[in-house]
């Protein structure tokens, strides 16, 4: 090795030492602000739940490092200068080069280290998930230092970084993204703790250079493998965490209360198994109908965190998907590229948007008919490892249901998602606002509310709900740029007041905003604290009013028009 060479291997060990104290960190200072937080989240005490982090710290650096440096299945000279560097940072003791081998010749031939396991804490509890980003950086970092520790990148190792990435997004994304094969997911936080692998410091044996693992290497388990169980309070905190998002979601109220049902019945299930009670067999495949822009999505992902809280699905990840993503364009291709989405979606939910699409409306579709035989046979297959949920409009899912008697059987719970009303989009377009530090004045709240309506009683199946209100408020933002723009000195309040002039909605006629200011309009108001229902002039939109019945004050934000 000449003396750059050298150099440069000196200055990259140094960076790959940095990369895993910045691992470990983000694992310590997790479990101490969990440990603060949420002492109820963790089994044991505060010492003992910080070292089983620092041990799933070591797992997840060996794990890395296998992964890239033995890709060439050799290790070179320069993987072992970095091992000598990771096993002196993990046990704090320096390694000759025999010992090196030997050690990762032994991790690598172990099994139970999948991601699910060592980068569970990222996952499923919120102090560590503040962290993900941060975790997935370090991660690509360590692995990239590994990969260019000889100079150069080989094109099976940038292949394994690829690989690498993808698994983290699986593991960690709250949107997962589609991903080639999938380690064995986690157990379950729920009624059964979870089990992950901890790695334990390896002793050196009397024989130089020889390591005692002791009775676990003969059933291929790290040494010194154990377990460590995360209460089933900290699921109970998921599932708390998880309705209160649902609750939050502007409008839905029927689903909320069909998905506060679902639950109750599955609590109350899994306490007449307590009991040694017989059980009722429910599915859990479900049906979503509803035009774009309702929130079908949004709620399929939360189901999915609900089932994983309740110990029902391993992970309750989502893997969203429609026809292209299921059936190919040739034959005998649509097979193998199903089942790959499926095993995606295993320990999860799969949801399959325009789900009608799968079967052609006229004529034969041997390849939408060959995805969908396979989905039907992993349904039943992995009926306690996957939740299907079909997605699309309202009357071609009722037809799909009605011409397929495979899949009626199948899915016999139906959600269907309403169009949003006028004060619902109303309310979605200030949380856009909210987010962005932006002000509406009545007026252009009023400008909102008869445009929205105005679109509502002309929908048809393609009305954008959710996006249309996404959509109108992005233009706002454009047109207000364009209005203040040469206007000196601008002001914060030029900054952030949306004017009615700044709202467009391109197929609502001026003449339904040609008496925007008129003080004689009503609008419907609710009061929140005892639903007694009456009318505010639109002036007051935004302002504090009084209830008549209870007295209570509240912020009249939205409100039907009050024909």
């Amino acid at each position: 090795m000449s003396a750059a060479n050298r150099d440069a291997l000196k200055t990259l060990v140094g960076e790959f030492r940095q990369a895993l104290e910045d691992c470990e960190d983000l694992y310590v200072s997790g479990a101490q602000e969990c440990a603060r937080l949420h002492p109820e989240s963790i089994s044991g005490s505060r010492r003992e739940f910080i070292e089983r982090m620092v041990d799933l710290h070591r797992g997840l650096v060996i794990k890395i490092f296998v992964s890239v440096a033995f890709v060439d299945h050799q290790w070179n000279q320069e993987d072992l200068v970095l091992a000598q560097a990771m096993f002196e940072h993990l046990w704090g003791r320096r390694l000759d080069e025999e010992q090196t081998r030997e050690a990762l010749s032994h991790f690598l031939l172990q099994s139970g280290l999948s991601w699910d396991a060592l980068l569970n804490p990222f996952d499923r509890l919120e102090t560590f998930r503040q962290r993900s980003d941060q975790i997935q950086t370090v991660v690509m970092r360590i692995a990239n230092l590994v990969a260019k520790a000889d100079g150069r990148l080989a094109p099976d190792e940038e292949r394994q970084l690829q690989w690498i990435q993808s698994e983290m997004r699986r593991v960690l994304d709250r949107i997962p993204l589609a991903t080639g094969e999938s380690e064995t997911s986690a157990k379950p936080i729920g009624s059964q703790a979870v089990q992950t692998t901890v790695t334990s410091k390896p002793e050196l044996g009397s024989k130089a250079g020889n390591f005692e693992f002791g009775a676990n290497e003969a059933k291929g388990t790290l040494a010194g493998r154990k377990t460590v169980q995360i209460e089933p309070v900290a699921a109970e905190q998921v599932l708390h965490e998880t309705m209160q998002k649902l609750d939050g979601l502007i409008g839905l109220d029927s689903i909320k209360q069909e998905v506060r049902g679902l639950i109750n019945y599955l609590k109350m299930q899994k306490a007449r198994a307590d009991f040694d009670l017989p059980q009722t067999s429910i599915t859990l495949h479900s049906v979503f109908s509803g035009n774009p822009g309702t929130g079908k999505t949004t709620v399929a992902r939360l189901l999915g965190r609900i089932f994983g809280a309740m110990g029902i699905l391993a992970r309750g990840h989502l893997i969203e998907t429609d026809r292209s993503g299921l059936v190919a364009e040739y034959a005998g291709q649509s097979a193998p590229k199903s089942h790959k989405k499926i095993d995606e979606a295993l320990d999860g939910v799969l949801f399959i948007d325009e789900a009608y699409s799968l079967v052609a409306e006229r004529g034969e579709d041997p390849y939408g008919l060959e995805a969908l035989q396979v989905l039907l046979k992993r349904m039943e297959d992995n009926r306690d490892r996957l939740v299907v949920v079909l997605a699309g409009y309202p009357e071609p899912m009722q037809s799909l249901m009605n011409s397929n008697p495979g899949l009626s059987s199948r899915f016999s719970r139906h959600f269907t998602f309403p169009d949003y009303s006028a004060s619902d989009l109303g309310r979605i377009f200030q949380t856009l606002c909210a987010k962005n530090r932006y002000e509406l004045p009545a007026l252009t709240r009023v400008k909102l509310l008869l445009g929205f309506q105005h679109l509502i009683d002309r929908r048809d199946e393609k009305f954008g709900n959710g996006r249309l209100a996404r959509n109108i408020f992005e233009q706002a933002i454009e047109r207000l740029a364009n209005r203040i723009m040469g206007q000196v000195p601008l002001t914060r309040e030029l900054l952030v007041t949306l004017d009615p002039a700044d709202i467009l909605m391109e197929q609502v006629p001026e003449t339904v905003w040609q008496d925007l200011d008129n003080e004689q309009r009503f609008f419907r108001a609710v009061c929140p604290s005892c639903q007694h229902a009456g009318r505010a002039s639109q002036n007051h939109l935004g302002k504090q009013i009084q209830c008549p019945a209870c007295r209570q004050t509240f912020v009249f934000e939205w409100g039907e028009i009050y024909r």
